[in-house]
């Protein structure tokens, strides 16, 4: 499978590939799986190889600049493709991150216009296409308030 500029092979394993322009993020959660560089494998096969390879647990986000694993347990780094049944889990994230990833899977955008409400830290599990449901929860558990408009919601600092 391509991704942007890297290519990721399955040897007989679960993991999801997750791409927000040349980024991407790899989770597995059973057997291997290797992400080469596309863009550096011509001249890196003669100087050596530029592959990472990832293992249960293995988290990786790669972009340009190379790739960057982290290890979980197998619990976890399944969490983070809670997606996958349309539940969105955040673990002290910040609304900006939850903002975005509700984004990913609405018509109807969320708008932060105030930065301090961006870097509130958010956990709970949350169904992917309830905004309304996500935003009145926020209005009534943090200070802020949302102001809806016909394309988009509006988060607002109180």
């Amino acid at each position: 499978m391509r991704a942007g500029s890297k290519r990721v092979i399955a040897v007989g394993t679960k993991f999801s590939v997750r791409r927000e322009g040349d980024d991407i993020e790899v989770v597995v959660t059973e057997g291997k799986v290797r992400v080469e560089d596309g863009a550096a494998q011509q001249g890196a096969r003669a100087n050596g190889s530029a592959d990472v390879f990832l293992t249960p647990g293995s988290i990786a986000h790669a972009d340009e600049a190379g790739v960057l694993v982290q290890r979980e347990t197998v619990p976890e780094a399944e969490e983070q493709l809670s997606w996958r049944t349309g539940v969105l889990m955040f673990r002290n994230q910040s609304l900006q991150e939850a903002v975005a990833e509700f984004n990913r899977y609405n018509k109807r955008k969320i708008v932060i216009q105030d930065p301090a409400v961006a870097s509130l830290k958010i956990e709970g599990n949350f169904r992917a296409t309830n905004v309304d449901a996500f935003v009145r929860l926020l209005e009534s558990g943090f200070p802020l308030r949302a102001e809806a408009q016909s394309d988009q919601i509006v988060l607002i600092a109180k």
